[in-house]
């Protein structure tokens, strides 16, 4: 069920940012800083005038205005923690930490955090083999396993949980969101590196609302809605970031009745059970509002602490939450 938390959206060609070698030590001993002075500003004014050589002299109201008029639509590149690479480097400073999906690219560091996904490592490694894109010896140590992705056979508490393009896979986002914020500390936060709909395959599905969410969560959602899986075979498109960014979408083979055909024969066949496609889509926008209102609403205990824009050439975006 939940999805196959080891898939991956693959990144676009612009994102070479990597992760720094020798990430910062985790947090030890002592006090701990909060998650608003770990992850930077979603605006960083003196990280906007060192990364960008024609806004130096800016001062900071000239530079929220040229972000506003210019700098969104550019992409540009306006705080650490904006990009996976940044994010990474902030995330790696926490502990205890657990992660969700990793399959053979764990963002945390093996050593301290704990994994959770769908297979045992030994299974992650037997499907990463004969894949050229993957690493059977990446494949960390599984901690936690359920099958249909279930967050309640976690039994201990952390401060940070992450995951990489996983909330869209989530039947009941609510129901995720509940299961995360019950493992949080009290001051624990929620990262999370989210595929933006508008640069990937999803760009011609609009993005989800508040009510969608709502909807699934009541009904009690399990699996994804027959609505999701003809859109995922049929209705979707390519998935070059640089291309989507340059306005070529493309639309070839889009509605095609023979996908659709195939979508709901997959559907069936499935007879009530999980297969794995997107339930939702996102952009920075979009996943603000709705982790905001279901917060205000009481539906979890998570609020948006940070939700930086997709950077250019990217996508996907970075948001944390925090517990309440």
């Amino acid at each position: 069920m939940l999805r196959a938390l080891s898939r991956r959206l693959g990144r676009g060609p612009a994102e070479v940012d990597k992760a720094p070698a020798t990430p910062p030590a985790a947090a030890g001993p002592g006090p701990q800083r909060r998650p608003e002075d770990i992850f930077s500003p979603e605006m960083d004014f003196d990280f906007c005038r060192e990364r960008h050589e024609d806004l130096r002299t800016f001062s900071d109201q000239q530079l929220k205005t040229h972000y506003e008029q210019y700098g969104r639509r550019e992409g540009r590149l306006v705080s650490l923690a904006a990009s996976r690479a940044g994010l990474i480097s902030l995330v790696r400073t926490i502990a205890p930490a657990l992660e969700i999906g990793p399959f053979d690219r764990p963002i945390l560091p093996r050593e301290t955090a704990k994994f959770f996904d769908v297979q045992p490592s030994e299974e992650l490694r037997k499907r990463a083999a004969p894949l050229d894109d993957r690493d059977p010896d990446g494949v960390p140590h599984i901690d936690y396993v359920s099958p249909t992705g279930d967050l309640s056979i976690v039994d201990d508490r952390f401060r940070l949980v992450v995951s990489s393009h996983a909330i869209e896979h989530q039947p009941d986002l609510v129901g995720h969101l509940r299961h995360v914020a019950r493992i949080l500390d009290a001051d624990g936060c929620y990262a999370l590196l989210i595929p933006d709909c508008r640069y990937c395959f999803d760009h011609f599905l609009p993005p989800s609302n508040v009510g969608a969410v709502i909807d699934a969560h009541l009904e009690g959602r399990r699996v994804h809605r027959l609505a999701s899986v003809i859109e995922h075979h049929a209705l979707t498109t390519h998935n070059d970031s640089l291309r989507h960014w340059h306005g070529d979408h493309a639309q070839e083979g889009r509605g095609d009745v023979q996908r659709i055909r195939n979508a709901i024969a997959e559907w069936q066949a499935a007879a009530g059970g999980y297969i794995d496609v997107h339930a939702w889509q996102f952009t920075p926008q979009s996943f603000r509002e709705i982790t905001a209102t279901l917060h205000a609403l009481g539906l979890t205990g998570l609020r948006p602490l940070r939700v930086y824009e997709t950077p250019h050439g990217s996508n996907e975006f970075c948001a944390v939450l925090v517990k309440d």
